[in-house]
């Protein structure tokens, strides 16, 4: 597995990441033995980096991330872990808090659900609208210093704040949604992050199942967040579907799947760009992983950027009232 540094300052990290959110209950019931075992491939194939949040299932990707990691070497993995997003016993939202002393109390909890002494990345969910970036990025430095954290990175934040967190310390990537049909990153954040050093770790490169080549009208079930989801929604899934069909058309013509040909289409944007795969299973992981055999040419970068050209994706990439409050989108 080849390997790439994240940012100026930080780790190695292999040039796939596995994203666990999937597997606490966000796009519906996940098997827990098959998660695990997921993560352990995962590993054992060469990927290193495991992006978390501490939010996900309300501890439950944490705790189930250090099960999987028993009786292996702590080095062997790149732990990256999102904090403050608050949650309400009934798992709805309740906002975001990045004040110092909560991102001292949630790293303490986080430490222990997962098992260990130190977190590889440690970044905000989204940016805290009632503290200032800089008193957030100062307290996660605090606990570099203390060593219970190695590198500092951020979430769903736009250019400006970016900046404003470099200024106080390294910050090693941005954690945010890049794929075929959500490209808003290429406008102001990705020229930014560039200028700066600092590396993008992509979720959402299949648009959530979307553009995998696998989903189908009504798959969704009770819990999943897909049931919320503006592409998902009937007015929107339609088109959203005929452009993978157009997608699919261009990986046939490779003998590759749909999902292969989106990863690869991230994956080559830039070495400082890491695409993070939501597999739950193992078998969707081992699709992922031949992404890495696609070779795209000039020829086919122009066919894909025919089918499904910049802004193509009918409905946004979340609820109105919650992209309002994502810095990123401003």
């Amino acid at each position: 597995m080849q390997t790439y540094r994240l940012g100026h300052t930080g780790p190695d990290v292999s040039a796939i990441g596995l994203g666990c959110m999937g597997m606490s209950g966000m796009y519906g019931p996940a098997d827990r033995a098959e998660s695990i075992a997921t993560i352990h491939a995962a590993l054992d194939s060469g990927i290193n980096l495991l992006d978390t949040g501490d939010f996900y299932g309300m501890g439950h990707n944490e705790m189930l991330i250090g099960e999987a990691l028993k009786g292996r070497r702590r080095e062997d993995a790149v732990i990256s872990v999102k904090f403050g997003a608050l949650r309400d016993p009934a798992g709805g939202w309740s906002g975001i808090d990045a004040r110092p002393v909560a991102v001292k109390n949630f790293l303490a909890y986080t430490l222990q659900r997962l098992g260990v002494d130190y977190i590889d990345i440690y970044r905000p969910a989204r940016l805290d609208p009632n503290v200032p970036i800089e008193d957030t990025v100062g307290a996660i430095a605090d606990l570099i210093e203390a060593g219970y954290v190695k590198h500092i990175g951020l979430s769903e934040v736009g250019a400006d704040t970016i900046s404003r967190a470099a200024a106080v310390a390294p910050i090693v990537d941005l954690q945010i949604e890049y794929s075929l049909i959500s490209r808003g990153i290429e406008d102001r954040i990705l020229p930014t992050t560039r200028e700066l050093g600092i590396s993008i770790t992509a979720y959402g490169v299949l648009s959530r199942g979307l553009i995998s080549g696998h989903w189908q009208k009504g798959q969704a079930t009770a819990g999943d967040f897909r049931t919320h989801s503006p592409r998902f929604q009937d007015g929107n899934i339609d088109q959203n579907l005929a452009l993978v069909e157009k997608l699919r058309e261009i990986a046939q013509a490779k003998s590759v799947s749909v999902a292969q040909i989106a990863i690869a289409w991230v994956a080559t944007k830039g070495k400082d760009i890491v695409p993070l795969i939501g597999a739950r299973r193992r078998d969707r992981l081992s699709e992922a992983l031949g992404s890495r055999a696609v070779d795209l040419s000039p020829e086919d970068f122009a066919a894909i950027e025919r089918a499904i050209p910049k802004d193509a994706a009918a409905g946004g990439r979340y609820p109105e009232h919650m992209l309002q409050h994502m810095d990123s989108e401003k």
